[in-house]
């Protein structure tokens, strides 16, 4: 019971960071338009969230293992609620870039935060609490889009005030709480070593470690496959299914319960009877099967297409958890914070070059978005797989 209180706001924190990013994410390229964003410009403004992440997940990781999880999670939800207000007060491009630089820095936390969860849980309940985390991002995205799309309209046409002061108001609860009731976990500190900040030689320098490397790259692969489905699926429904805006929110909607239903309950139980190891051939190979599917779905049988989401949710529980769990064990106690940072950061890498990957291919056949993250997902498999057997003693060890 004692670990459960600081779970919990580590939980509210990550959702609330999850629904600030659902609530603006659909509604931000239709502001951009009214306030004469051209579609290149849009799309370099939706990247400096990714951006401003892969740079501040390490940044994030590494302080906490300096001066604790505490204070990062106390400064990054402040800047959070900074880059709303900022939002909420934007009517021009200058003041939306710099809107979306702070909630990219604020968002980038989620590295200290599984590293806190390190800290505090035994590794045979590591997974299924990482997996409270994967369900964070899944309940942010079901609320995220409707809430934010209501409070647009209430706005009115080049102004989001209302949802800037609305994400601003739960950042301020947000802090409060984090505040109040959760404790520094790190016991030991790294005060003799000097703080560094080099995200890009340090993560080349992570990718040089055996387990941890093939770990990142089985990450980098499985998100960058999602992004590829998540950019495109929309575009996918409306052209070949025909769906309007509210079908797809109703689409969108059940894929967030879907992973939220496993990464926040399924996971522990899927744990205890497959194995971490296990779970990433799984996850794997349930992702590329729902992936290689959803084109082909019969166009007046669009039904079939949850059970291709409810493949990729199934996966995505299987593998996000499974992965963090991992690469916590096999870090060195005092880097746990660094190296997970590490891994958020090649993730947003993922999540700038899925979409970009994905758009491009959709362009050259509205099918090979999907085929290609299938393709993707195969190779993740056999990476998983020379993984296990090339350092199967190292695994069963640890």
């Amino acid at each position: 019971m004692k670990n459960r209180s600081p779970i919990f706001v580590l939980f509210i924190t990550i959702f609330i960071d999850l629904l600030g990013f659902g609530l603006i994410i659909p509604i931000l390229p239709i502001f951009a338009k009214e306030l004469h964003a051209s579609s290149f410009q849009i799309g370099l403004i939706a990247a400096i969230y990714s951006l401003m992440t892969f740079l501040f997940a390490p940044f994030w990781g590494t302080l906490s293992d300096k001066i604790g999880r505490r204070p990062v999670m106390l400064i990054s939800i402040f800047l959070t609620m900074l880059s709303y207000i900022f939002f909420a007060f934007t009517h021009d491009l200058l003041f939306l870039v710099v809107s979306r630089i702070f909630s990219g820095i604020g968002a980038a936390n989620i590295s200290a935060a599984q590293a806190y969860i390190a800290d505090i849980t035994e590794p045979k309940d590591r997974a299924k609490n990482m997996g409270l985390i994967g369900a964070a991002f899944g309940l942010g995205f079901i609320f995220g889009p409707p809430v934010g799309g209501y409070l647009k309209s209430l706005s009115g046409p080049g102004s989001v005030d209302l949802i800037g002061y609305f994400a601003a108001s739960l950042c301020a609860f947000n802090l409060i709480m984090a505040y109040s009731f959760l404790p520094e976990s790190l016991k030991i500190k790294q005060t003799q070593k000097k703080f560094r900040f080099k995200p890009i030689s340090d993560l080349f320098k992570e990718l040089q470690k055996p387990i941890i490397s093939e770990l990142f790259f089985i990450n980098f692969i499985f998100i960058a496959a999602f992004s590829m489905m998540q950019i495109t699926a929309a575009i996918l429904w409306v052209e070949h299914y025909l769906l309007d805006e509210k079908q797809i929110g109703f689409v969108f909607m059940f894929m967030g319960i879907s992973s939220a239903v496993v990464q926040g309950g399924l996971i522990g139980k899927l744990t205890k009877t497959f194995g971490e190891k296990s779970l990433l051939l799984i996850g794997s190979v349930l992702m590329a099967i729902g992936l290689g599917s959803m084109p082909f779905v019969p166009v007046d049988l669009f039904f079939l297409q949850m059970i291709s989401i409810l493949l990729i949710a199934l996966a995505n529980g299987c593998m996000m958890p499974s992965i963090t769990s991992l690469i916590s064990q096999y870090s060195p106690k005092n880097e746990q914070g660094q190296v997970l940072g590490m891994n958020q950061s090649f993730g947003s890498l993922a999540r700038v070059i899925g979409p970009i990957l994905g758009g491009f291919l959709y362009s050259l056949n509205f099918v090979w978005p999907y085929v290609g993250g299938a393709i993707l997902m195969i190779s993740s498999y056999f990476i998983a797989s020379l993984l296990l057997k090339k350092h199967a003693h190292t695994l069963k060890t640890n």
